[in-house]
């Protein structure tokens, strides 16, 4: 309890310190983190009057952000490309975890498919499925290897449709027909409420992705306070209600 009144007090100093009307906040983050993100940063503009504008990209391109042009002064991605970048000074200090995601299922609301329960039913999904929809971002690639790992591989290869952000996969979706099934992050999935979240794949199946924050060389003290704000209360309640998980 005292680490948490800590924490919150050290939030409230930070915000408190902002300076009024203060050029503007750039964030570059992971679309994964995007629904709970966007109102938890509502929050902190109204609680310190700093404007904040945030953007969405794939890890290549937050990769890509921080090589060309002007970096943001806040980045937000996978934890392992987080860490790699730390390394390299490109960000400065250790990437701060912020949360997880795992990894879900989508349909269109008008098919009669049951949750996935176990291997099995997954088995059973995608060899009934007439399509495959998933990006080649990290929920796509580990997607892959739980295919290949569940000798899946040759019955998928001609039903995939590989897209680059989980956006494009639920696009598709959207405007599919027939028996396809998307997989995605569990947030990108939440957000579109045209389809139906069909569920998180089976536990021992499950995989989490970490999406960490960190600062660019040069960042402002509002983005110090906008990163101490994500790990505090207020953002954590953001985040469970949008499907981004406590970092155990």
């Amino acid at each position: 309890m005292q680490r948490i009144l800590a924490a919150i007090i050290g939030i409230c100093w930070l915000v408190a310190a902002v300076p009024a009307n203060s050029a503007e906040l750039q964030v570059l983050s992971a679309g994964a983190m995007e629904p709970g993100l966007e109102v938890a940063a509502q929050a902190f503009r109204r609680a310190s009057g700093q404007a904040v504008v945030l953007r969405y990209a794939t890890a290549p391109g937050l990769q890509r952000a921080l090589a060309e042009g002007e970096p943001p002064h806040l980045l937000i991605g996978p934890h392992s490309l987080m860490e790699a970048l730390a390394q390299a000074g490109r960000v400065t200090g250790r990437p701060t975890p912020l949360g997880r995601v795992g990894v879900g299922i989508a349909v269109r609301p008008g098919l009669s498919i049951q949750p996935v329960l176990d291997a099995e039913g997954l088995r059973a999904l995608v060899t009934q499925a007439q399509s495959l929809v998933y990006n080649r971002a990290p929920t796509g690639l580990y997607v892959d290897r739980l295919f290949s790992r569940l000798g899946l591989s040759m019955v998928v290869a001609p039903k995939a449709r590989r897209y680059a952000t989980g956006a494009e996969v639920m696009a598709h979706l959207l405007q599919g027909t027939g028996q396809e099934i998307g997989f995605g992050a569990i947030t990108e999935i939440r957000m579109v409420r045209e389809l139906r979240y069909l569920g998180p794949l089976p536990p021992e199946l499950q995989s989490y992705t970490t999406y960490s924050g960190a600062l660019t060389p040069d960042a402002p003290v509002t983005a110090e306070a906008l990163l101490r704000w994500l790990t505090g209360p207020e953002a954590r309640s953001a985040f469970d209600a949008t499907g981004i998980e406590s970092v155990q």
